[in-house]
């Protein structure tokens, strides 16, 4: 009688963890986005919530609504959001049309395109401040532009300066380079044998750029919009230096700094703070659902 030796059946092993996470499209790499995001939270995410929190412990008391009820109920801070909005949404508005043509002619080779981009640009490197100062040097009342004007015959110089012309003049100065330098990198990634191939057809520039250009360019306009219009609703300098920060330029960023640091109203400061913030993101989200009935397809270019 012989006996029959059975074969131990082998157990699979348990995979490590590194498989596990693999399996759910996790990797060690993304270990390097840890410290990204403690700097996002500790620079933006605390603050926010911080600021929010704050928002609804008014000093007088009142209950936690008090400070966004003052707010609404003063005409003189409501007016803010208005003055705010007729500022950053005209600028923001010109900047982009602006870069445009701009850009549409510059994607190609141009004679001197280092020269006039670096030109373009240059405005980023000033600042807000010296910009302002700047205006203020030339469009004053005493300034070399009002002189030029009145060797022509102007009878009284030109008010440019310390009002609302002022502070949209430098807003627009001070946004140009953003969106032209967006426009134009959004332009090259626009494939540019569609227009080629729609040249071969018998369409002129202009047909070629309403029908297959702009519309593949309008998805890219709007983020350079919404980023233009950030940058310019934060106004604070501009409607300080150039503007009437008690009248016509008294935008919200003024009202809540006077309130936070004159008035040492810390919670009103920020919840003037926090409707700066939803006012943003209202027109932006305007903004971004207009995009998405846009053209979302690929462009067949390099961007």
């Amino acid at each position: 009688m012989t006996a029959t030796l059975e074969k131990p059946v082998a157990t699979p092993e348990k995979p490590s963890l590194k498989h596990r996470l693999a399996e759910r499209g996790l990797d060690r790499t993304l270990l390097l986005l840890v410290p990204a995001l403690l700097f996002v939270v500790v620079l933006f995410v605390y603050p926010v919530l911080y600021g929010l929190q704050l928002s609804f412990q008014p000093t007088e008391g009142g209950g936690p609504f008090a400070n966004y009820a003052k707010f609404f109920s003063d005409s003189y801070l409501f007016d803010t959001i208005w003055i705010t909005l007729r500022l950053a949404l005209p600028a923001a508005l010109i900047n982009v049309l602006a870069s445009v043509p701009i850009a549409y002619r510059m994607r190609g080779r141009v004679r001197g395109k280092r020269f006039l981009t670096t030109a373009f640009v240059l405005p980023i490197t000033l600042g807000t401040v010296l910009t302002a100062e700047g205006l203020i040097r030339y469009l004053d009342p005493t300034g070399w532009f009002n002189k030029v004007l009145s060797l022509f015959g102007a009878d009284e110089p030109a008010s440019l300066v310390h009002n609302y012309t002022g502070v949209l003049l430098s807003l627009i100065i001070s946004g140009f380079p953003f969106a032209f330098l967006l426009t134009l990198s959004y332009l090259s990634g626009i494939d540019p044998t569609l227009e080629q191939a729609a040249a071969t057809l018998g369409a002129d520039w202009r047909k070629r750029f309403r029908h297959i250009t702009l519309p593949l360019l309008a998805p890219g306009l709007a983020i350079t919009f919404c980023l233009t219009f950030v940058l310019a609703f934060s106004v604070f300098p501009s409607a300080y230096l150039v503007g009437l920060p008690q009248g016509e330029t008294r935008v919200m960023s003024i009202a809540a700094y006077e309130a936070a640091f004159r008035d040492l109203d810390y919670p009103l400061g920020s919840a003037i703070a926090m409707l700066m913030a939803l006012v943003m993101l209202v027109v932006i989200g305007l903004v971004l659902v207009w995009r998405s009935t846009l053209y979302r397809g690929a462009t067949g270019g390099k961007g």
